[in-house]
Order: C-alpha cells, then sequence, then structure tokens
C-alpha cells in the first residue's frame, strides 16, 4: 500500500486577489504552524502537469500539489473502498 505520508510533496497555493483569501496565520509558538485559507471559487479544471503535479484551478486562484498519476489512483481506490 502507497503511504503518502512517506514521500515528500511540495505545494503552492496562488490566489489572484487577496480578496478571496480568509485567512493566514503563522503562529510564534514553538510549534510553528502556518495556516493558509482561502476559496479557489467555482472550479474551472483539474489536471496532471508534467505528469507529477496535481494542478486544481478555480475562479479565483489555483493550487498546485507534486502527486503522481499513480499515487492519485491508488488514494481514490482506497477512499472507494472505505466508503459504503
Amino acid at each position: 500500500m502507497l503511504r503518502l505520508d512517506d514521500l515528500d510533496h511540495v505545494f503552492s497555493v496562488e490566489m489572484k486577489s487577496k480578496r478571496y483569501v480568509k485567512n493566514i496565520s503563522i503562529s510564534d509558538e514553538a510549534h510553528d504552524r502556518v495556516l493558509f485559507e482561502g476559496s479557489l471559487g467555482k472550479l474551472s479544471l483539474i489536471s496532471l502537469v508534467e505528469g507529477d503535479v496535481l494542478e486544481i484551478i478555480g475562479v479565483n486562484g489555483v493550487i498546485r500539489i507534486t502527486l503522481t498519476k499513480e499515487q492519485l489512483q491508488e488514494t481514490i481506490k482506497t477512499a472507494s473502498q472505505v466508503e459504503p
């Protein structure tokens, strides 16, 4: 079974305007937490770019994460087995 938490996945979030960003918070505590929240809005496109970047494009912005087709398929397969 593929464990996604064993892999290093890079992500980026690109927003068209700060008005779609709900919250950005960087903690001064020892845990060094970072939180980014916003709204991509209505989705326009979901695709794999260059074979290993999942790109989700909404009307308000784009989120990208390194994730291969095989990892995505395994995750969907596992999730569908869990759901009743």
